[in-house]
Order: C-alpha cells, then sequence, then structure tokens
C-alpha cells in the first residue's frame, strides 16, 4: 500500500510539474508577444509622428569630403503650426542645417523626410513640389536688381506659370502688409536694408508655405525693425504656417515664448 500511495503522489507532483512547467511556457509566450505588439505599437506610433511632422530628421550626420562630420546624430522634428528658433554661435551650422531641410543638401547618413515624404531617393520633380510649399528668406536677400519689388515679389508666382491677373491684388496687399505700398515700383538699389529684408519677406510668402525658414532676417536692420518682423512671422504663425528662424540674436528670442534649437560643436540641443 505504501509503495502504491508513494506511485501516486509521484504521479500527482509529475503532473503538477508539467502543468506548471505548461503555465510558465505559456506565460512566457504571452510576454513574448506582448512585447512584440508593444514594439510594433511603438513603431506605428513613431512611423505616424514622421508622416505628421512637417520636418523630420534621424540620426542626421553631414560632412563635406573626407572630412570631420559638421553636424552629427542630429534627431528632431518640427511639427505642423510650431515656431521655433535656430541658434548657437558664429560657424555652428545654422545655415548648413537649413540647407539640409530645404534640401540643397544630402546628409551623409541617416533620415530626412519633409511634409511625411522620404527624401533620400526623392525625384527632381517630386523635389520641386517639396520646395514649393515653402517660403524661404535668405541673409543676403536675394533679390534681382532689375526687377522692381512688385516684380521681385510675384515671381514665384511668375514661375508656377500664372497669369499676373490671377495674383496681382494679392501682391499688392501683401506689400502694402509688410509697409512696401508705397515702394512697389522701385529697384532694389533704392530700397534701405529693412526694406530689402521685408521684400525679401514679402516674396517667401507669397507663395502662401506651410513652412517658411528664415535664415538671420533681422540681420541687417536696427531693433525697431526687428521687434516689427518678429510680429510678422507671428502673425504667419498664428495663420497655421510652420516658422523656423535661425538667429544668434538673444534680445529678438527673448520676446517669445517658443522652442530653441540650439547647435554647438556639431550636435543639437532642443530646449522647449
Amino acid at each position: 500500500m505504501k509503495s502504491q500511495n508513494a506511485g501516486r503522489d509521484d504521479a500527482r507532483h509529475e503532473g503538477r510539474a508539467h502543468t506548471s512547467s505548461a503555465s510558465s511556457g505559456a506565460g512566457q509566450a504571452s510576454a513574448v508577444q506582448a512585447g512584440a505588439a508593444r514594439q510594433a505599437n511603438a513603431a506605428r506610433q513613431a512611423n505616424a509622428a514622421r508622416q505628421a511632422a512637417v520636418v523630420h530628421f534621424e540620426n542626421v550626420g553631414l560632412r563635406y569630403g573626407m572630412g570631420p562630420e559638421v553636424l552629427r546624430d542630429l534627431t528632431f522634428s518640427i511639427e505642423p503650426g510650431s515656431f521655433q528658433f535656430l541658434t548657437g554661435p558664429s560657424g555652428a551650422g545654422k545655415t548648413t542645417l537649413m540647407r539640409l531641410i530645404l534640401l540643397a543638401l544630402k546628409p551623409t547618413r541617416g533620415f530626412i523626410s519633409v511634409f511625411g515624404q522620404d527624401v533620400s531617393h526623392i525625384s527632381g520633380e517630386a523635389l520641386t513640389g517639396l520646395r514649393r510649399r515653402m517660403g524661404v528668406v535668405f541673409q543676403d536677400f536675394r533679390l534681382l536688381d532689375h526687377l522692381t519689388t512688385y516684380e521681385n515679389v510675384a515671381l514665384p508666382l511668375r514661375v508656377q506659370g500664372r497669369e499676373e491677373a490671377t495674383y496681382r491684388s494679392e501682391v499688392v496687399e501683401l506689400l502694402r502688409w509688410v509697409g512696401l505700398g508705397e515702394r512697389m515700383h522701385v529697384l532694389p538699389p533704392v530700397l534701405s536694408g529693412g526694406e530689402k529684408q521685408r521684400a525679401a519677406i514679402a516674396r517667401a510668402l507669397i507663395v502662401r508655405p506651410e513652412m517658411l525658414l528664415a535664415d538671420e532676417p533681422t540681420g541687417n536692420v536696427d531693433p525697431g525693425l526687428g521687434r516689427r518682423l518678429l510680429r510678422l512671422f507671428i502673425e504667419l504663425n498664428r495663420l497655421g504656417t510652420s516658422v523656423l528662424i535661425a538667429t544668434h540674436d538673444l534680445q529678438l528670442m527673448d520676446q517669445v515664448d517658443a522652442r530653441r534649437l540650439v547647435l554647438g560643436e556639431g550636435r543639437l540641443h532642443i530646449y522647449d
């Protein structure tokens, strides 16, 4: 009897061991599946965030030739309707980063998407289409001296093939909005530095961009006019345009509670 009872006890113990082992295996499988599901969900969320962002950089690096990287491991996004400053010491790479966003440069490594589109193998036609959704204010204005202020501002619309009758009132209204209503028929050499800057801003705005890039837009004007130009950018942002202003003017940045992207030694630090 003792031997039979011992046998039954052993069988019960063995059965419990098998049950415990099976439960443990099922639990481990369930944990693995849950982990995989979380990873898949995180990947979907990350992809959705990239698709929603106006600009997304992921581990982007840039070097010229065989030299060291001038920009490295840049990861950030510019969201629709956002306002931010890009700052850092002279030579930090602000203009270079702006050119990467504008797709005028290709990164050495990393991932860039603009308006949700991977630009690593983009066609020339698609590239032109993306650029037309951006407005750019260059540091050196880039106005054409043989064209009037009106003609310079209207130029992007002419390039798109639009007839003047369809945009004339729009250009005139914008010139008045930036304070150049009385200067629309003069040539750039006659304009002051501040007037040239406002003409360059108007030219960038006339295409109603989804994103505005401004490289040192107040660098050639006095503080009073700089504040006025900043108000123009803020108003544009309120209308829904994402704005990125590259500047080293701390007083200008202190006037707006906005995110700061700070470049230093090739790396980007973000302060929300």
